[in-house]
């Protein structure tokens, strides 16, 4: 039988010995991550990784992605640790996501100071915006007929609900979906969820089912609902780089 995160541990190995760089931190990402993966879900895996300090001095800088495996199974790649603090500063939630994955296959020291840092820079409209167009793009692309993947629903629930959590706890929404159902809801949504969950554990990817009408519903005034939220909001971005130009500079000096 495949030994799957032995073999993951073995790729990433082979990564920072072929491409000389270290890894900071090494996740799984997606349906996994998200605790609703299907029986044929692949394995999402997603690094930050530094270089010596050297690379960051050339005019002509190394790619900031490193695409190392994708097949039925596997799917790895990781961004450079410039690139994530970048998008650290834009509050972009995937890299908040890859840090408080509950499947970690790596992790530093370094990376607890980093995740420690992003902290100041969480943007809750940023944030909002986000889900709700993550949500909203999953509903108009694969939710309009009467025959659905059931897969589309939770990636069209997840991040409404990850969109309320923030609204209502104004705090970085955890990983896991069930931390998600823990909000108020109606007694008939919880119903419908908790079902879905139980056919999503025996249904493959691209399985088609009939709308459940409840959590069709619920996405649909949740998505007018939260676009109004989420445009009254003021910009709440942090513009101070100093704490994360802090952490680059120690963490390239730290690899060298």
């Amino acid at each position: 039988m495949r030994d799957i995160q032995a073999e993951i541990n073995e790729k990433l190995d082979e990564i920072e010995h072929k491409e000389n760089v270290r890894i900071l931190h090494a996740v799984e990402s997606g349906s996994r991550a998200w605790g609703f993966a299907s029986p044929d879900s692949d394995y999402d895996v997603r690094f930050v990784y530094v270089r010596p300090e050297k690379e960051y001095l050339r005019l002509d800088e190394p790619r900031d992605v490193i695409e190392w495996e994708l097949d039925e199974v596997l799917d790895i790649n990781g961004w450079d640790l410039k690139k994530a603090l970048l998008q650290f500063a834009k509050s972009n939630v995937v890299m908040y996501e890859w840090s408080g994955s509950p499947i970690v296959y790596r992790t530093t020291q370094t990376w607890a100071k980093i995740r420690k840092m992003s902290e100041g820079y969480f943007s809750e409209k940023s944030g909002m915006y986000r889900y709700y167009g993550t949500a909203n793009s999953t509903y108009q692309k694969f939710l309009q007929e009467d025959m659905v993947r059931y897969k589309k629903y939770f990636y069209a629930l997840r991040p409404i609900l990850a969109a309320k959590y923030i609204e209502t706890y104004h705090a970085v929404p955890p990983v896991l979906f069930v931390d998600l159902l823990g909000q108020d809801m109606p007694d008939d949504l919880r119903i419908a969820i908790d079902r879905l969950l139980e056919k999503k554990k025996i249904t493959t990817e691209k399985e088609e089912n009939p709308q459940d009408p409840v959590i069709r519903s619920f996405i649909e005034t949740e998505l007018e609902r939260l676009k109004a939220v989420t445009e009254r909001m003021e910009d709440d971005r942090n513009r101070d780089w100093s704490a994360i130009n802090e952490v680059f500079i120690e963490t390239i000096k730290d690899y060298s």
